[in-house]
């Protein structure tokens, strides 16, 4: 363990109170981290707080120690402290008699130490604010009261996809690998033969559905599922196109035509990282996620489709403005790369794609899915590793150029379904992101304006593992539970 002596921080001219302290000897033969990263990997983060840290910041941050305030305040916890919180870990503040964490400590570890600060007070403000909670069935929130009804209970397992047809009826699709059809009224009308066979392995499966909109047209509604390898092992997302035939019973599908389907080389084992979301542009353009499929540095590969975003035409063909078209070696059906698992994707009222993406432990992320952009991964991030232990800063090195996120989820909300709040049961949202998170269980109503984070509130927490959300035409906000499976709905309050 890395320890330096008497360390002391100080945000004082911020007022913010941050202090570190070891009574510890110190090495005189340390050298920095950067200069020698298995030193750095090795450090376990909560025993670096515990040992640097806790003695003036207390062991949840509530301070006292040489009389340091608490760091669990809502302003404090505002994403815009993160690189003043990180600057003055590694820098130190020589006025206050504190030298710098980055003389022993690489840029990974400082960056960790601001997320177990994170960490801790997020677990303080949830112990003080607690959950959205309903009084006599409402709830009450800064531009609307809602109230929150069950509507569909009978036959899902796993839900993860919601769509509906023009006259009402609604498909979601299972992780299972069924997909159901139930009435306007959500009434179970049955499941739909005939769908792809899709392998159901960790985190993939059955997973998108998404109906064109021109579907009056004709008839077209896109599936995202887990293909299974043709040999041996694996899988990988695949899309394709359909029709529903309901003349007779029970309903199936027919005309499958392959949007897009990767090599077979890129059919891994791995159970993590599918994406899998669709939506279409205002031109009918096809937009889609395939997450990284924990291939890490794949991500960063334009020859990959790991951790890509995807743009198409409607048919699966590949159109001439994409970016990368002619690039050598690279797949023409990128538009992003360098994502990790976008499970999050919506077009918001000026046209401007979103998506949200998994971090591992911290740094969920926010996105406007900016043509040909690199969004990092995994060279930046904002987390660290599971285990505790330091993995990479948000901000990237040399000049490697990154979009960063609007907003971070710090710590992780398992990132997972978005949609915009749009139509008349809630005006006072129209325009606004909603996104929900599984292991967060919450959804989050968050507004941006000119690219920039202006409100963001929670709406839900603590209801079930939030897979899906889906905003109806009338307006009103249908979201996808796992455990319970349950697909519930918001609704104003009369």
């Amino acid at each position: 363990m890395i320890k330096s002596p008497y360390l002391f921080l100080v945000f004082a001219s911020a007022g913010l109170g941050l202090a570190c302290v070891s009574a510890s000897g110190s090495s005189a033969n340390a050298q920095p981290a950067e200069a020698n990263p298995q030193r750095a990997q090795a450090i376990n983060l909560t025993r670096a707080y515990a040992e640097n840290c806790a003695s003036c910041h207390g062991q949840d941050g509530s301070g006292g120690g040489a009389g340091t305030q608490t760091l669990n305040t809502e302003e404090l916890f505002d994403q815009k402290h993160d690189r003043r919180f990180f600057d003055a870990i590694k820098n130190g503040l020589p006025d206050n008699g504190m030298p710098a964490f980055g003389e022993t400590m690489s840029d990974e570890a400082v960056w960790g130490l601001v997320v177990k600060v994170r960490e801790m007070q997020a677990r303080a403000l949830r112990t003080k604010n607690g959950s959205p909670t309903p009084v006599n069935g409402v709830y009450k929130s800064k531009r609307h009261d809602f109230k929150v009804e069950t509507v569909i209970t009978e036959g899902l397992n796993t839900p993860w996809g919601i769509d509906w047809l023009p006259d009402g009826r609604m498909l979601v699709t299972n992780r299972n690998g069924v997909l159901k059809l139930y009435d306007a009224n959500h009434k179970l009308i049955g499941d739909i033969n005939g769908i792809p066979t899709s392998l159901e392995m960790g985190q993939g499966g059955l997973m998108e559905v998404t109906v064109h909109p021109e579907y009056d047209k004709n008839g077209w509604i896109y599936l995202a599922y887990t293909e299974p390898a043709k040999e041996g092992r694996g899988g990988l997302t695949k899309i394709v196109r359909g029709k529903l035939v309901t003349r007779s019973q029970p309903p199936t599908w027919s005309n499958q035509e392959t949007i897009y389907e990767g090599k077979q080389e890129y059919y891994t084992g791995a159970g993590v990282h599918f994406g899998s979301r669709i939506v279409f542009d205002k031109d009918g353009f096809l937009f889609f996620a395939i997450g990284e499929r924990g291939s890490n540095m794949g991500a960063q590969s334009l020859t990959t489709p790991f951790g890509k975003i995807m743009r198409l035409n409607a048919d699966g063909t590949v159109p001439k403005d994409n970016p990368f078209v002619g690039t050598a070696d690279a797949d023409p059906a990128v538009w992003t790369y360098g994502h990790r698992n976008q499970q999050g994707l919506t077009f918001d009222l000026e046209g401007k794609l979103w998506t949200t993406e998994h971090g591992p432990r911290g740094g969920d992320e926010l996105n406007q899915v900016i043509k040909g952009s690199n969004y990092g991964w995994p060279v930046v991030a904002w987390s660290i590793n599971y285990n505790d232990a330091p993995f990479r800063t948000p901000w990237p090195k040399d000049d490697m150029k990154v979009v960063q996120p609007v907003f971070r989820w710090l710590p992780s909300i398992g990132a997972c379904g978005l949609d915009l709040a749009r139509g008349a049961a809630f005006p006072n949202w129209n325009g606004d992101l909603l996104a929900g998170g599984l292991a967060g269980q919450n959804l989050d109503r968050i507004r941006v304006k000119d690219g920039k984070l202006v409100e963001r509130e929670e709406l839900l927490h603590n209801l079930g593992r939030i897979r899906e959300v889906a905003v109806h035409k009338d307006g009103t906000i249908y979201v996808a539970l796992n455990s319970p499976n349950h697909i519930i709905r918001l609704v104003p309050a009369k």
